[in-house]
C-alpha cells in the first residue's frame, strides 16, 4: 500500500510540472467526449449494471462496468496495431493513465495509437515514467437511490402510516377499561365480554392475509382507503350497540378494518427503505402505534366512566374519519410494482390528492405501459402461507407468537385483577393501563436504536472479510446469502427474553391477596407490566424486522402472516385466562406462562446457528424455480 500511495504521489507532482499546451490540447480532445449514463450501480443487485456510451464522430468513450469494489473506472485504449496499449485506464481522480488490472477493455476510437512507452505497469516496475492527462470534464452520474425520497420524506411516511397503525391497538385496548360496564349493561357476565376480545384477535390475525396479500398486488393506498371504509362502517353500528349480539359481531368487523393497518405499513417500510434503515423504521413504526396502547385505555376509562361505553366507538369514529382524509390527501402509492423507486408518475386512486396542486420533481417520469402488472388469483392468498412451510420464518413467528400472548393475557387480565385486589373504578383502572403503553413505546425506541447499531456493526464485519471498502453499500433488496442477517438482528435477544421471563414469573407473585394490602404496594405490579411491555414489544420489532429481512418484496404478507399466527395464540391465550386465574390464582398462573417462554426459547435460538443455512437454501430453490420458467417460457 506504501509503494502504491508512492507511486500516486509521484504521478501528482509530475501532473503539475506539465506544460500549458498538453493540457490544452488535452482538454480539447475531452471536451469532445459526453458520457450519457443509463444507470446507476450503486444499489446494483447481484449482476453488473450496464452503462450506454455517448458516441462522436472521431470515437468512442465507454464506463465500465462496476468492479467489485463497488466503483465505475473510465477505460480508453488505442484499437489498431499496437496491442500493447490495451486496458489503459484513467482514474479521474488522481490524473493519472496505468494500466488495467482487470483487462476490462473496450475500444476508444479508430486509429488512436497508444505509447508503450507510458504505459508500464506502476505496481511491479520501481518508479515508471507516468503519462498525466488532465481529467476528463465529465458530469457525476447520478445515482439512483433505493428510493427518491429524501430521509425527511421517509419519516413523514413513517409518521402517517402510524398514526394509521394506531387503530388496531387503540381499538383493542381502549376497550378494556369498560369490559365490566359492558357486562353490567348488556346483562352479560364477564366471560362472555371477554369473547368480544377473542373474536377481535381471531379477525385481527386472518384479515391482514387477505388485505396484505391485497396491498402486495394493487397497492398500498388503495387497500389503505378500502379498509378504513369497513373500520369507519363498523364504528357506526357499535356507537349504537343494542345487545351483545351486534357488539360480538361487529367487534369483529372493527378488527377486520383496523388490523390490515399493521401489515400494510410494514410493507410500505419495505418499499422505501433498504436494509441498513429498515430496523429503525420498524421500531418508529412500533412505537406510534404502541401509543395507542399507552393512551387508549385512558381514553376508554374517561369515556366509559363520564358518557358511557357507547362514546368509545364515537370517538374512534371520529378519529377515524380524519385519518382516512389525511391518507388520501397525503400518501402516495409505494408499492414498487407500480411506483418504482418513488419516480413513476402517479395517477387515478394511487395519486394523492396533494399531488394534483402542487409541482411535480424533476425526477418523475411516465411508467412503462408495457411493463407486466401482478393479477389477483387465488394464489395471491396462498403464497403467504406458504412462508409457514420455511423453517426459520416459522420458527421466528410461533416464538414472538408466544411472547405476544403471554403479554395480551398479562393485558386482558389487567380489568378484572385490578378491579377485585385494589377496588378500582374504570378510570383508575384505565390509568393502571399507562406503564404498559410506555412500556411497549420505550422498548421499541430502545431496540430499533440497538438493531441499526447492531446491523452497521454487521455490515462493516463482512465488508472486512470479504476485502471490500467501507464506501461500498450491500444490495438494497436482498442481502447476500452469506451475510449474517440473523445475527445482526437476534444479537440483542438472549436479555431481552430472560428480562421478560422474570418479570412475567415476579407480576404473578406481586398480586399475591397477602401483600396486596401494603400502601403503594400497586407500584410493583404497574412497574412489572412496564417491564412486561417493553420486552415483549422489542422481541416483537425483532422479529417482524428479521422475518420481513426473509421475504424481499413481501413487507405486507409477511406481516399479515406474522399477525395470523401472533393472533391465533393470543385469542386462544385471552380465552382461558380468566378461567385459569381463577383455578390456580395470579401466582402459579404467570409463574407458568413464564416457563412456557423459557420451552419455547430455543425457536429462536435455533435461527442464529441455522438460519443462514436455511436462507441460502431458500435462495437456490427459488433461482432454481425461475429458471424452470424460463425454459418453460422458451418451450
Amino acid at each position: 500500500m506504501d509503494r502504491r500511495t508512492s507511486v500516486v504521489g509521484y504521478a501528482q507532482r509530475a501532473s503539475k510540472r506539465l506544460s500549458s499546451s498538453i493540457y490544452a490540447a488535452a482538454g480539447a480532445g475531452v471536451r469532445m467526449v459526453s458520457v450519457d449514463p443509463e444507470f446507476d450501480p450503486e444499489y446494483h443487485e447481484d449482476q453488473p449494471v450496464p452503462t450506454r456510451p455517448a458516441k462522436t464522430s472521431s470515437g468512442k468513450y465507454r464506463v465500465s462496468s462496476p468492479d467489485a469494489r463497488g466503483s465505475t473506472s473510465w477505460t480508453m485504449f488505442a484499437e489498431a496495431d499496437n496491442t500493447e496499449n490495451d486496458g489503459v485506464v484513467r482514474n479521474p481522480q488522481q490524473d493519472v493513465v496505468q494500466k488495467d488490472p482487470f483487462s476490462d477493455v473496450y475500444e476508444f476510437g479508430p486509429g488512436d495509437k497508444g505509447d508503450n512507452e507510458d504505459n508500464e505497469d506502476p505496481f511491479t516496475d520501481p518508479m515508471p515514467e507516468q503519462k498525466t492527462v488532465p481529467a476528463p470534464a465529465v458530469t457525476p452520474v447520478a445515482e439512483e437511490p433505493y428510493h427518491v425520497f429524501a430521509k425527511s420524506q421517509k419519516w413523514v411516511l413513517i409518521a402517517i402510516i402510524g398514526v394509521a397503525g394506531l387503530f388496531s391497538g387503540l381499538s383493542s385496548n381502549i376497550y378494556f377499561p369498560a369490559l365490566d360496564q359492558i357486562a353490567t349493561q348488556l346483562n352479560v357476565n364477564l366471560a362472555a365480554v371477554s369473547l368480544t376480545i377473542t373474536s377481535y384477535l381471531i379477525i385481527q390475525g386472518i384479515s391482514p392475509v387477505i388485505w396484505g396479500s391485497f396491498s402486495d398486488t394493487l397497492g398500498r393506498r388503495p387497500i389503505y382507503i378500502a379498509s378504513f371504509t369497513v373500520y369507519i362502517i363498523a364504528n357506526i353500528a357499535l356507537s349504537f350497540s343494542p345487545n351483545f349480539a351486534v357488539l360480538l359481531i361487529f367487534r369483529g368487523l372493527q378488527a377486520a378494518g383496523s388490523a390490515s393497518t399493521v401489515s400494510i405499513g410494514n410493507g410500505v417500510i419495505q418499499d422505501i427503505s433498504p436494509p441498513s434503515e429498515r430496523g429503525a423504521f420498524i421500531s418508529f413504526y412500533q412505537a406510534i402505534r404502541n401509543f395507542s396502547i399507552a393512551v387508549g385505555p385512558v381514553l376508554g376509562g374517561l369515556l366509559a366512566n363520564f358518557l358511557g361505553f357507547r362514546s368509545i366507538f364515537v370517538f374512534l369514529l371520529i378519529l377515524s374519519t380524519l385519518v382516512i382524509f389525511m391518507i388520501i390527501l397525503l400518501l402516495p402509492e409505494t408499492l414498487r410494482s407500480i411506483a418504482g423507486n418513488g419516480s413513476l408518475r402517479l395517477s387515478g386512486i394511487h395519486q394523492p390528492l396533494i399531488q394534483k396542486i402542487t409541482k411535480e420533481p424533476e425526477y418523475m417520469q411516465d411508467p412503462d405501459p408495457d411493463a407486466p402488472r401482478r393479477k389477483v388469483t387465488l394464489q395471491t392468498f396462498i403464497d403467504p402461507l406458504r412462508l409457514l412451510a420455511e423453517r426459520d420464518i416459522l420458527s421466528s413467528l410461533v416464538f414472538g407468537g408466544v411472547v405476544y400472548t403471554i403479554w395480551s393475557m398479562v393485558t386482558s387480565s389487567t380489568t378484572s385483577l385490578f378491579k377485585s385486589t385494589f377496588g378500582l373504578d374504570e378510570l383508575q383502572i384505565g390509568l393502571c393501563f399507562l406503564p404498559n403503553g410506555l412500556g411497549t413505546i420505550v422498548g421499541s425506541a430502545i431496540v430499533g436504536k440497538l438493531m441499526t447499531r447492531d446491523y452497521v456493526a454487521a455490515e462493516v464485519a463482512y465488508k472486512m472479510e470479504h476485502d471490500l471498502p467501507l464506501s461500498y453499500k450491500l444490495p438494497a433488496k436482498n442481502v447476500p446469502v452469506d451475510f449474517p442477517i440473523e445475527h445482526a438482528r437476534l444479537r440483542r435477544l438472549p436479555w431481552i427474553t430472560l428480562l421478560f421471563v422474570i418479570s412475567t414469573a415476579g407480576y404473578g407473585f406481586s398480586l399475591a391477596t397477602t401483600m396486596t394490602s401494603k400502601p403503594g404496594w400497586i407500584a410493583l405490579p404497574l412497574f412489572l407490566q412496564f417491564i412486561i411491555a417493553g420486552t415483549s414489544n422489542a422481541v416483537f420489532a425483532l422479529n417482524q424486522t428479521l422475518v420481513s429481512d426473509l421475504c424481499p418484496g413481501k413487507g405486507a404478507s409477511s406481516t399479515a402472516i406474522n399477525n395470523l399466527v401472533r393472533c391465533g395464540l393470543g385469542a386462544v391465550g385471552v380465552a382461558f385466562v380468566e378461567q385459569m386465574i381463577a383455578a390456580v390464582g395470579p401466582s402459579s398462573a404467570f409463574l407458568g406462562l413464564a416457563l412456557v417462554t423459557v420451552i419455547c426459547t430455543p425457536l429462536a435460538i435455533i435461527n442464529w446457528f441455522y438460519g443462514m443455512e436455511w436462507r441460502a437454501d431458500r435462495v437456490e430453490r427459488k433461482a432454481r424455480v425461475e429458471e424452470m420458467k424460463k425454459v418453460d417460457q422458451k418451450a
